[in-house]
């Protein structure tokens, strides 16, 4: 029942005490604006009501990501701003350690060792959950990250900031009964509205939205998603000072007899960012497979974390800083804050130096991940990229080439590394344009992140990170009759009222089941195991044949089905099946084949039309 059908306040008060009633809404729970926002609902129309609710969750998610960037930037202030190395070395020796342990420490005892983090999560909750996201999301995100990256984890805020977004907007919309369309795209705007503060960049977010977390989901309507980016954005520039902002400001012009340069950064984004992700994958693997306690592991992490962060201090959180150190030239800063700085600013020491910090980020990392840290790898991914610009920019200038746009390298680096780690392209591109305010530099930016895009493409059709989830049908995929499919559960098409017959049984039993069963196959069992089955149709012939009249062996008339349904199997397996098999209906059985019911090719089709035109509305 929904409020907006009330147009008097009578009405709708009438309505509250109903549902007061019904235990569906308490009252006494309720807030006052909670209260003024459902007369709202019955006031405004529905898409004045969603654009109203956009704006809602849009501050709200974007309060939310410029009260984590705040927090963590000012530790990582106290934290960095000793004068000397000697002076800071304690802190990359101790403080990220202590982040894993601690984010570990509050997974298990504050929120009961739900430690379900990132992108992933929330596409699996789109597609399997109905876009219902626990509100615990909405805060313990932000909690875990702010430990995690304060402390010096190498991760990005921006995935935690998203989750936190999309659990405000989808609690939002279970809060006014909004159906699963509207809870959809609410949960969108809030992380939309997230990477939009986060970034102060709004078409970022809109294109994040549509690339990766709506991906084979098609929006009509998407202005409260607009709305929502906009009013994350503006918070972000109103509340959030210059420094903790990101953005780029110093750049070349763009000059296209510098193409060449971008046509090979492209290619070494690609092939650095399936480095990056090959190695996310095999410390993932180590950790997995390590026999030992939550906190034993984030022990460990936080060792290996740690001694990276001492030897290359770039690696030490986000890395930001250290980029914009780079566009600003201030190279030999960065050295002289590491163990590098006592050797000297030579070449070959800058060249050593950004090399080794591009291949331990892609340690680094996926160490602060699965070892129970939280955050994501937009950040990395970023700072990554742009550390591999600034490298590629300075080997070029080693080698004697003169007038290399070295910023602009920085910047487009940072692109091309992101669009091939994460797989969103365009998502990278209108990011660093905007950030930068370099809209002129789309061409270069186009180059690099497509290339990169296409590489990682080429080695994996599907994001590695949601390979696993789209092959168990998990998470939507662009395919769009698959994500129906795989949206029906074997479990609910059972006929579990079918008749069968025991495989003692005798043809008089056969007669009896022929004269009341609604099926043209009867499941034949041997204590509740399928032993075979027989057809109707096999039976016409002799069934009313008086040679058969004496008949006490079942198996005379028994087959072995051509196929049978696992009750566990996906329903992409089950029509393939019925399309080989050429049958309208199929056994189905547990694990341990004892028999279920039955499924019939005619209530598969019947529940596909029916998603057909829930998600046609979309």
């Amino acid at each position: 029942m929904s409020p907006k059908k009330y147009k008097s306040l009578k009405k709708y008060l009438e309505f509250v005490e109903l549902v007061k009633k019904s235990r569906q809404y308490s009252l006494r729970k309720a807030k006052s604006y909670e209260i003024a926002i459902h007369w709202l609902n019955t006031k405004l129309s529905h898409n004045q009501f969603l654009i109203f609710s956009g704006i809602l969750v849009g501050c709200s998610a974007g309060l939310a990501g410029v009260v984590l960037k705040s927090l963590v930037h000012y530790i990582h202030f106290i934290i960095t701003s000793k004068v000397h190395f000697s002076e800071q070395i304690i802190f990359y020796g101790l403080f990220p350690f202590l982040g894993i342990v601690l984010t570990t420490l509050i997974v298990i005892y504050f929120f009961k060792g739900q430690d379900r983090k990132g992108i992933p999560a929330i596409l699996y909750e789109i597609a399997r959950n109905s876009s219902f996201v626990s509100s615990v999301k909405m805060y313990s995100q932000v909690i875990q990250s702010a430990v995690t990256v304060g402390f010096g984890g190498s991760v990005g805020l921006e995935s935690p900031i998203a989750v936190t977004g999309a659990a405000i907007g989808s609690n939002f919309a279970q809060t006014y009964r909004l159906n699963y369309k509207d809870r959809t795209l609410l949960l969108a705007s809030g992380a939309a509205a997230g990477i939009a503060a986060a970034f102060n960049a709004p078409i970022a977010g809109i294109m994040f939205a549509f690339e990766i977390l709506l991906t084979g989901v098609v929006f009509t309507d998407f202005i409260p998603l607009v709305v929502a980016a906009v009013c994350g954005s503006l918070l972000s520039r109103i509340i959030l000072k210059e420094e903790v902002l990101f953005n780029f400001r110093a750049r070349h012009d763009f000059n296209y007899h510098n193409i060449p340069y971008y046509i090979i950064l492209g290619i070494v984004c690609g092939l650095y960012a399936r480095y990056f992700i090959v190695i996310a994958q095999k410390v993932e693997h180590f950790f997995s497979r390590l026999k030992l306690s939550k906190i034993r592991k984030a022990i460990i992490g936080g060792i290996i974390l740690s001694v990276l962060c001492l030897l290359l201090p770039p690696l030490f959180g986000e890395g930001y800083e250290s980029i914009k150190s780079f566009t600003n030239g201030d190279i030999n800063h960065i050295i002289e804050h590491s163990f590098f700085g006592y050797i000297g600013y030579k070449q070959w020491v800058v060249v050593s130096f950004l090399g080794l910090v591009c291949l331990l980020k892609a340690v680094a990392t996926p160490v602060t991940l699965y070892s129970g840290g939280n955050g994501g790898n937009f950040a990395p991914s970023l700072f990554a990229g742009g550390t591999l610009g600034c490298l590629f920019a300075f080997v070029c200038s080693w080698m004697g080439i003169q007038d290399v746009p070295t910023i602009n390298l920085i910047i487009v680096g940072m692109a091309g590394v992101m669009s091939g780690v994460l797989y969103a392209p365009l998502t990278a591109i209108f990011l660093i344009a905007e950030s930068s305010s370099g809209y002129d530099l789309f061409l270069p930016l186009m180059i690099v992140c497509v290339i990169s895009f296409l590489i990682g493409k080429w080695f994996s059709p599907i994001s590695p990170d949601l390979k696993k989830l789209a092959d168990e049908g998990k998470i939507f995929t662009r395919e769009h009759d698959k994500n129906l499919l795989l949206q029906i559960q074997v479990e609910d098409l059972i006929e579990r009222n079918a008749i069968t017959l025991n495989a003692k049984s005798t043809f008089k039993d056969l007669i009896e089941v022929v004269k009341h069963g609604r099926r043209n196959i009867i499941a034949v069992l041997n204590e509740g195991e399928l032993a075979g089955v027989v057809y109707l149709d096999d039976l016409r012939p002799i069934l009313f044949n008086p040679d058969f009249q004496n008949e006490t062996d079942i198996h005379t008339f028994m087959k072995i089905p051509v196929e049978v349904i696992n009750q566990h199997e996906d329903m992409i397996s089950v029509v393939n099946k019925f399309d080989e098999t050429s049958t309208w209906v199929l056994p189905v059985v547990d694990d341990q084949n004892q028999f279920l019911g039955f499924i019939s090719k005619s209530a598969v089709l019947n529940r596909y039309r029916q998603l057909l035109k829930e998600y046609s509305d979309l």
